[in-house]
């Protein structure tokens, strides 16, 4: 069973959450509010968006790099994770 599935339910309130804050810099923004607060609720969502993504790449490592697949299949989940690292990291 896939990570992403198994966790589906903690994974989805966190994107709902994320939804819930950029909600706010959007408001904050038609509100008209001070540059600082809208640049903190930024801030939060960045914060936010890495919590998530670190908390997939760990459960990649574990269930794809270091689980109990056969050696073809870890390295080809080591391989997808570099890839997907490269591109975060841009």
């Amino acid at each position: 069973m896939s990570h992403t599935i198994r966790d589906q339910a903690k994974l989805l309130a966190r994107v709902r959450r994320l939804k819930g804050q950029m909600e706010a810099v959007e408001r904050a923004l038609e509100a008209s509010q001070p540059c600082g607060d809208i640049l903190n609720l930024v801030a939060s969502v960045r914060g936010a968006v890495n919590g998530l993504t670190i908390e997939l790449i760990e459960d990649h490592i574990r269930g794809h790099v270091a689980g109990n697949e056969a050696q073809g299949e870890r390295e080809e989940g080591a391989a997808e994770l570099i890839e997907i690292v490269r591109r975060y990291l841009k």
